[in-house]
């Protein structure tokens, strides 16, 4: 079985990048881009904060503009989902269900799935008012009113952020308290624009080509309500696609992939590297997403140069 270069396991703007950058050293890689490829951009409408395109793109085809790049430099695509890995020995394996492919290097891309609520209003309206990125979407909601959902840090992060472009943000809470920070919290609190609903569920997103609003039901007594409102911002957190990684590599306690060499992608085994979501709980931007990948496929190229 021949050994290959590099297996990039993940698409998205970190995997897709990765290959460029792999492809244009020679490399030849495999991109296991996945079922469901391209990664989040692939439900985002608008994309208008990517450098090189002022008028703005939509999401798939600022992907498949990626994949091409790639795929000129030579990247090799298996559209389906790497089922597991082996990296206790070398070479390294991975795995297309029964089917095994060995290489000296991995690069992990498979980014982070956003939590959902679960409505079905909120799935039909993703990309038409629903969204689950204020420092994507936001600019789109000039003096809007909005709604968002959560109660962490990045719920109370993206409600101020939001605030420099809706007239009001309207945060709803299962709870009657917040489980961010206590700085964030202050600082939500001190915000004129922000006000809160406690206690409180959303039943459902209300609208047909948009948003128009949104109705609750309040937990503790059972009153059912609708309140009004432009844009709908889920903020409940997000979840690593790292399952098939566990007993593999060092991971987080929320499962994403830890980088123990920082400023490298270099993960905790030799030869495995990951980019993008998958590692970062902060930015979660295409932008720093391929930064990451073209980092990983230097990592790479010059962990390979050490094995000969």
């Amino acid at each position: 079985m021949a050994v290959e270069n590099l297996v990039i396991i993940g698409s998205g703007p970190a995997g897709y990048t990765a290959g460029i950058y792999a492809g244009r050293a020679n490399l030849s890689p495999i991109c296991i881009e996945g079922y469901q490829s391209g990664g989040l951009l692939m439900l985002t409408s608008d994309v208008e904060n990517f450098p090189g395109f002022p008028e703005g793109m939509m999401g798939p085809d600022l992907m498949a503009k990626f994949r091409k790049q790639a795929e000129k430099f030579g990247t090799r695509f298996i559209s389906k989902n790497a089922t597991r890995v082996d990296f206790s020995s070398f070479p390294l394996k991975v795995y297309i269900e029964d089917e095994e492919i060995q290489t000296k290097a991995v690069i992990i891309s498979t980014g982070a799935a956003t939590k959902w609520i679960g409505l079905e209003s909120e799935s039909r309206l993703l990309g038409k008012g629903v969204s689950s990125c204020a420092t994507c979407d936001g600019a789109f909601f000039k003096g809007a009113k909005l709604v968002i959902v959560g109660g962490g840090d990045s719920a109370m992060e993206e409600a101020t952020f939001l605030t420099r472009f809706a007239s009001q943000v309207t945060v709803v809470h299962r709870k009657d308290h917040l489980r961010a920070s206590k700085i964030m919290q202050e600082r939500a609190f001190k915000n004129p624009k922000i006000s809160f609903i406690w206690d409180t569920e959303v039943l459902e997103i209300l609208g047909q080509d948009g948003v128009t609003g949104a109705k609750l039901k309040n937990l503790k007594t059972g009153a059912i309500s609708e309140i009004p409102c432009e844009g709908f911002f889920v903020a409940i957190g997000h979840e690593p696609n790292t399952t098939f990684l566990k007993g593999q590599l060092e991971l987080d306690p929320k499962g994403y992939v830890i980088l123990p060499k920082r400023p490298t992608t270099a993960t905790s085994r030799p030869g495995v590297f990951a980019a993008g979501d998958v590692q970062d709980t902060i930015y979660r931007q295409a932008i720093t997403a391929a930064a990451l990948g073209c980092q990983a496929a230097i990592d790479v190229e010059r962990y390979l140069e050490t094995l000969h």
